[in-house]
């Protein structure tokens, strides 16, 4: 078997899909929220940013804007104060407040539902998109590539590519559609909790174990 041949990646893929989906079987993000369109702001700011970092803002920032309408309200130079820990942290109060007034304005105060819908708004693209379409709406029309995925995608030759979305189309043509929501989530928390980003010995890995090649495989992650 040639390693990159589309056969050898299709074999390759279903054994990642098989173990990620019997090591985390139901989704779930690990970013905090408690109502739909404080899920979309805590994933845009999540953007270069850890989960961690992005809910240790969250916890107040939220208690201050729950629905649209509020973010929609807030003060630009307020805001950026209070996200001022963040990566980016000016476009993304920029683009924060500006996709809450589009809510507010054209969609009733509600999340759209669709990921061309949710494209058109500012600071959202494809990752976002599908990262909210499948936590809130358990919709997986395409699958989200961030660092990890990326980071995994390419240690385990499942892509060639280094832009995320040419990353998450290579993905949904190897892997079949029902699994799609199993990549995201299922390679996020196999690099935070089993496999970090930094080279070492990962022998005795669970993915590395179904392709030892990856061991000798250390992408950059950006």
């Amino acid at each position: 078997m040639v390693v990159g041949c589309a056969g050898g990646r299709e074999d390759r893929a279903r054994k990642i899909v098989s173990y990620l989906k019997r090591a985390y079987p139901k989704p779930k993000s690990e970013l905090a929220y408690k109502t739909p369109f404080q899920f979309a702001v805590a994933v845009i700011l999540s953007a270069q940013c850890t989960d961690k970092v992005v809910n240790r803002v969250t916890e107040r920032l939220f208690k201050k804007y729950k629905k649209p309408s509020c973010f929609a309200n807030a003060d630009p130079l307020v805001f950026e104060r209070e996200i001022s820990s963040i990566p980016f942290f000016r476009n993304k109060a920029k683009h924060i407040i500006a996709t809450a007034k589009i809510v507010s304005r054209d969609f009733g105060g509600k999340v759209p539902r669709t990921a061309e819908q949710l494209q058109s708004l500012p600071g959202i693209g494809y990752k976002t998109a599908h990262v909210v379409l499948g936590e809130l709406f358990d919709d997986w029309p395409g699958i989200p590539t961030d660092t990890h995925v990326k980071r995994f995608a390419r240690r385990f030759d499942l892509s060639d590519n280094t832009d995320l979305k040419k990353i998450s189309h290579d993905l949904e043509k190897l892997i079949p559609k029902k699994d799609w929501k199993y990549i995201n989530n299922g390679f996020v928390l196999y690099g935070r909790y089993v496999c970090s980003a930094r080279p070492h010995d990962c022998t005795k890995h669970p993915l590395t174990k179904l392709w030892p090649e990856a061991n000798k495989r250390w992408m950059k992650t950006r």
